[in-house]
């Protein structure tokens, strides 16, 4: 059960998580998306915040919209890989930048990475 944040809308939470399942490959391009009412179950939410989700990621590029049929994740590598790119980029900025707001060195900052990165293999 995802539990969504208060301090911005939901129907962005829930657009970030997909696309982190399509970054992860848990959905890949071609397959099919819950339906509207699937997914407002399966997340507990209005089913207009699920329509407005997939809205927001057809605007994207992430998704299109089959009539008759369904949402589809986008079969089109390049913008997948923009997708990765992109989001990676967002999570080191705000980790960069909290960081730097406490006090942290780049140096202490790499040696963090590495030494969680490491117990994250191991576990």
């Amino acid at each position: 059960m995802e539990s969504f944040l208060t301090s911005q809308p939901i129907y962005t939470q829930l657009a970030d998580l997909l696309k982190k399942q399509i970054v992860r490959g848990q959905l890949r391009p071609g397959d099919k998306l819950p339906s509207v009412r699937e997914l407002a179950i399966r997340y507990t939410v209005n089913p207009n915040t699920v329509q407005r989700t997939y809205r927001e990621l057809e605007q994207e590029g992430v998704v299109e919209v089959r009539r008759g049929q369904g949402t589809f994740v986008i079969e089109d590598d390049e913008i997948i890989q923009r997708l990765r790119e992109t989001l990676k980029q967002e999570y080191v900025a705000t980790f960069v930048r909290d960081m730097r707001e406490m006090g942290f060195t780049l140096q202490e900052m790499k040696e963090s990475v590495k030494r969680m990165w490491e117990e994250e293999v191991d576990d």
